[in-house]
């Protein structure tokens, strides 16, 4: 049984050499469509790891006050745009006074520029630093971590001192690589800050660098880069997660006491947990998988066709070759199983095809737009099974035909 199973692979590969440009059409037919199904699932595992990755690193015991909730607001199909009003700094800061949840940690931030020009001595770096006004625990906060250094203290905070603590990329490939950073002074806009503290490595978000910041104290912050209607973020972090409920609730209660909202009113503020994200990243992430199979299977149901009418053009092509095998003794299974090998093999080699094409497009998509590439296991698992139904599905009727023409008809066939 075995000799016959490498026989038939023998002639099966025999048949591929000589109808070669006919095979490697097929076979990139076939891989046009494991192609799009891998790719698309590599590009959206990679957007998965990448911004759960980002996320989770803040904890699931934290969350956060913001202008606006995530989840848009809708009216008989159409959605309604609600201004909410910014949250200001006095409210922000009575904020923080008046939630006193206990165990629990309260940080006020806002972003000063995007595109702040730093210099150290004699350098200086494009305008495309960003620079974040914090107090003491934003960075523990915001899931951040000091690898040189430290963070910011109490005293850095209510004394307003001229420190900053900076991202990892002006430690390895910027103004202070190659030395200590710590004690060294920045320039921004004219004033000097001494660095304390290096943040560990985060990476890029959507060609975004988050290692290219630097964090100051909120109100030398608010003195250097005043613009009207500034938006702070407000994160708290509860030390026991089984309270985090309670505290969202509570901190629900003294937002609305400091926006002076009545009992009738709506909240006009939004409040986001950190596992929140995390599921909507799943949520999202979960759609686009669904395009990515719905794409590859109407692409593979093409691919499927092609092969079959490819295969039934061979058996029409060797109506002799099988005459003459049948006269000599080949049985009905084995003139069906010689040409469903043969299925089998062109399938294989068009979904290998497809799978190196998809991973290589994927990885070159995420390197491009900064995405934590991983191989997708489960999406090359789904092509080598997906490969092998089209090439039963697409293999069994011509083989089936194959078997069943009578030898002394296939003998007289020109």
């Amino acid at each position: 049984m075995f000799k016959l199973f490498l026989e038939n692979i023998k002639i099966a590969l025999g048949s591929i050499r000589t109808q070669l440009l006919r095979t490697i059409l097929t076979i990139l037919i076939i891989a046009l469509g494991i192609w799009a199904l891998v790719g698309i699932l590599t590009v959206v595992s990679a957007l998965e790891n990448t911004l759960s990755a980002n996320f989770a690193s803040m904890g699931s015991n934290t969350f956060n006050i913001n202008r606006y909730e995530f989840t848009a607001r809708r009216n008989g199909g159409d959605e309604v745009q609600k201004v909410n009003p910014i949250i200001s700094y006095p409210e922000a800061k009575a904020f923080k006074e008046h939630f006193d949840f206990p165990s629990t940690n309260t940080s006020i931030s806002f972003y000063a520029t995007s595109t702040a020009e730093v210099k150290f001595e004699n350098e200086k770096t494009d305008p495309e630093i960003s620079v974040v006004g914090v107090d003491e625990f934003y960075i523990p906060n915001s899931g951040l971590e000091v690898t040189q250094g430290r963070n910011f203290n109490k005293f850095d905070i209510d004394n307003n001192t001229y420190s900053c603590v900076v991202g990892s990329d002006f430690a390895t490939k910027g103004l202070l690589k190659d030395i200590n950073p710590i004690g060294k002074i920045l320039s921004v806009r004219g004033a000097k800050f001494k660095v304390i503290g290096v943040l560990k490595e985060k990476g890029s978000t959507f060609g975004n660098s988050q290692d290219l910041r630097l964090m100051i104290p909120i109100q030398v912050a608010r003195s250097m880069f005043s613009a009207p209607n500034i938006n702070y973020t407000i994160s708290s972090m509860v030390q026991q997660k089984e309270f985090l409920d309670e505290a969202i609730n509570e901190a629900l209660v003294t937002m609305r006491q400091v926006r002076k909202l009545n009992p009738v009113e709506d909240n006009n503020f939004g409040i986001s947990r950190s596992d929140d994200l995390i599921n909507r990243i799943a949520e999202m992430t979960g759609v686009l998988n669904i395009s990515a199979w719905v794409i590859g299977i109407i692409t593979i149901f093409g691919s499927s066709i092609a092969l079959m009418n490819i295969m039934l053009v061979s058996v029409t092509e060797r109506t002799r070759e099988i005459g003459v095998r049948k006269a000599l003794g080949a049985k009905r299974n084995t003139i069906a199983f010689q040409f469903f090998v043969e299925t089998l093999i062109i399938g294989q080699l068009g979904g290998l095809v497809g799978i190196l094409l998809g991973i290589t497009t994927g990885y070159l998509i995420a390197v491009a737009i900064d995405f934590s590439f991983v191989i997708p296991w489960l999406a090359i698992m789904a092509a080598v099974l997906t490969t092998f139904i089209v090439a039963v599905v697409s293999g069994s009727y011509p083989a089936l035909k194959a078997s069943r023409l009578d030898p002394i008809e296939a003998l007289r066939y020109e």
